[in-house]
């Protein structure tokens, strides 16, 4: 979460990471974190979740009152009864070698996060600039709900989300091979992973 505020404060964009309401690790489920040679935090993401109810999950709070807002609800609560996480606050150090494949990795652990966690669903908010990397690991966007302007002008945010069931046919070859590969990994290195993973591996 340091890391993460580090470099939202770069972009004057610490807002949206909500750091005091979060840092108490409540509201996290799960944390993903690549660490160098030397043990520091060079990237990271969070996810919130699953989730019960509409109403809990942020990225919808956060379209309040905007265009779409009812689209983008009853986008997420179709998706409620198979199983929704959302997706926060991916970050990749401003001097981390090959960032690049870092930003790759964090497009990656959303997709983990779903099968780690045995749902179908992961949403999230993303700006357009960003886009081609969470579309390289299989997330959607909601085309047909304008973008906005969060966390503020300087940015156009859609809405997005993962299906464990179809991810495959949007994500690159590339990405789609380094899932495979560390969907093998979890395996091979944890069987108390496999509840998680057999639930979701249904889905798939």
């Amino acid at each position: 979460m340091d890391g993460a505020l580090e470099v939202y404060r770069q972009f004057g964009t610490e807002d949206a990471l909500e750091y005091d309401d979060v840092i108490d690790g409540r509201s996290t489920t799960l944390f993903g974190i690549a660490l160098d040679a030397d043990g520091r935090a060079m990237a990271g993401m969070r996810v919130s979740g699953p989730y019960k109810h509409i109403d809990e999950v942020h990225a919808v709070a956060s379209w309040a009152g905007l265009p779409g807002e009812g689209a983008f609800r009853r986008l997420v609560a179709d998706q409620i009864p198979e199983g929704v996480i959302e997706g926060k606050a991916g970050w990749t150090a401003r001097d981390a070698e090959n960032r690049s494949v870092l930003a790759d990795w964090i497009a990656r652990a959303y997709v983990h996060s779903m099968a780690l966690l045995g749902v179908r669903y992961e949403v999230g908010v993303a700006p357009e600039h960003a886009m081609r990397c969470y579309r390289s690991s299989g997330a959607n966007v909601a085309w047909w709900i304008p973008a906005s302007s969060y966390p503020d002008e300087r940015y156009r945010t859609v809405p997005l989300w993962y299906d464990l069931q179809s991810y495959r046919s949007v994500a690159t070859e590339s990405q789609v091979r380094l899932m495979d590969a560390e969907f093998a990994e979890f395996m091979a290195g944890d069987r108390r992973l496999s509840t998680g993973w057999n639930r979701s591996e249904e889905l798939a």
